[in-house]
């Protein structure tokens, strides 16, 4: 039993070092990414794309919605404001059993049309598509198919139905900045190896002031859970992907959003609607098909934040999100085994799956472990307290070090908070979060893998939308 109990404990010595050498290496890089984009992608270049509408590529924006009736008049008019010239947006009604489509046909005088829809990558059928007779609303389609149960079916409509080569992949109760168009097309034109992807940093939605579907002032969530979310948010974004970006590593491309090259997304089958992780899906499978056909590629991640979510309010919702995202997770290294440390998938074969296998998936059993073996050596006093509070003040200390160096990143980009206070709550909530929110992630992570393991509560749950007024919630899928 001690030999066991000393090489679980070096076990976790070098296993802590890797994963804090891992984090500083990402906070430098992320660092020196932020800077030199920040001087690559300027106002300047953005305007350019304005004045010269010619050389800026179109875009399409496909939100799918599934019952949102409380969110859907907002959100729609929000993505009809995009400044830029050359866009349209795609609405795919995924089946909704409340008003969500009325309204849309109320609101945006919409009248079905005929559609040469074409069924490049599979999907639950379309039944009809909508377009509006008023020149205001020019730029909107609304799909309405059959329910396909994920938002990956109801994504590959919108792909079926997209126009142009390029598409935005994201929520419709998502509250886009208007300038995203501009911001996330640049690293593409600014290329010279094929951009298949662009992300961006995404953040909370919950208290910040929205009017007509347009971002009117950026706040910190006043609830417990989506203030915590707002920090793992950019920590996520800033730090982790933007450091992975400098070297071509970025293991997924949110499906809350980013943006997408529609052929590549095409020629690799589209969003499989079987994955509980269909963001992380569509990335690795697109970089199989670029390695696959020795065409080079780039994935790009952009510091500005472009969208803002609702983020879930509640635990019960916490819950039912995280689950799932630990389903996923474990469904990546099942679905995509062959991957994994395979010469032929080059980097994604030897770096990222490898980093998420050993410093996500695995770190909450490891955490478990950790702390049953700490309440076994408590009980039988092999604890040396002498080093024991010193170790335990290392590792608070550097997640808070991660944290603030984030809050400082965000700062650095572009000051969103109007009060410094107000990034004093997130200060504040980083402390708390080892203690409070991160024990609760650890939790619903592995309860994901076990409903993996046991084939048991693979429906996606619903989530409350609270909206931007005083309406009655709904609830999608999450």
């Amino acid at each position: 039993m001690d030999s066991i109990l000393y090489f679980y404990q070096y076990t976790i010595y070098f296993y802590s070092f890797a994963i804090t050498a891992f984090y500083l290496f990402l906070m430098i890089s992320s660092y020196f990414m932020i800077e030199r984009i920040k001087v690559r992608y300027t106002k300047i270049e953005a305007d350019l794309l304005l004045d010269l509408p010619e050389i800026a590529p179109p875009i399409s924006i496909v939100a799918p919605a599934y019952n949102e009736e409380v969110i859907i008049i907002d959100n729609v008019n929000s993505l009809l404001s995009m400044n830029y010239p050359n866009f349209e947006v795609i609405i795919v009604n995924d089946g909704s059993k409340d008003k969500t489509l009325d309204l849309l046909i109320e609101n945006f005088d919409l009248e079905e049309t005929a559609f040469p829809y074409i069924e490049k990558v599979r999907c639950r059928p379309v039944k009809r598509v909508y377009k509006s007779v008023n020149p205001k609303f020019k730029r909107l389609l609304v799909v309405d198919k059959i329910n396909g149960g994920t938002k990956a079916d109801a994504m590959n409509a919108g792909v079926n139905i997209a126009n142009y080569d390029y598409f935005i992949n994201t929520d419709v109760d998502c509250i886009l900045d208007q300038d995203t168009l501009t911001k996330i097309i640049l690293p593409v034109l600014d290329s010279k190896v094929e951009v298949i992807a662009v992300g961006a940093t995404m953040r909370m939605s919950n208290g910040c002031e929205v009017e007509h579907g347009v971002m009117k002032r950026v706040s910190p969530p006043k609830a417990m859970i989506p203030t915590f979310q707002e920090t793992e948010y950019l920590r996520s974004y800033l730090l982790a992907k933007m450091g992975w970006s400098m070297f071509n590593l970025i293991p997924n491309v949110s499906g809350g959003f980013g943006l997408f090259d529609k052929n590549i997304v095409i020629e690799a089958g589209g969003y499989d609607p079987l994955s509980h992780a269909e963001d992380m899906d569509m990335t690795l499978r697109m970089v199989a098909f670029m390695r696959e056909n020795n065409r080079k590629y780039k994935i790009v991640q952009i510091p500005d934040t472009l969208c803002w979510t609702e983020g879930p309010p509640t635990l019960s919702v916490l819950n039912r999100q995280r689950t799932r995202w630990g389903r996923g997770l474990l469904q990546i290294f099942v679905v995509h085994r062959k991957y994994l440390f395979n010469r032929k998938y080059g980097r994604m074969g030897w770096i990222v799956l490898p980093y998420a296998l050993f410093f996500e998936f695995l770190a909450p059993v490891i955490e478990v472990i950790g702390f049953l073996s700490l309440i076994f050596l408590l009980f039988t006093n092999q604890i040396n307290f002498r080093t024991f509070w010193l170790m335990l003040l290392y590792v608070y200390l550097i997640g808070i070090t991660m944290s603030l160096m984030t809050i400082s990143y965000d700062l650095r980009v572009k000051k969103l908070y109007q009060n410094y206070s107000e990034y004093l709550k997130l200060v504040l909530f980083s402390s708390l979060e080892a203690i409070i929110y991160h024990p609760l992630i650890v939790f619903f992570s592995l309860k994901g893998y076990w409903q993996f393991l046991t084939r048991r509560n693979f429906s996606w749950g619903a989530m409350t939308r609270q909206g931007f007024s005083k309406q009655t919630p709904t609830t999608k899928t999450v």
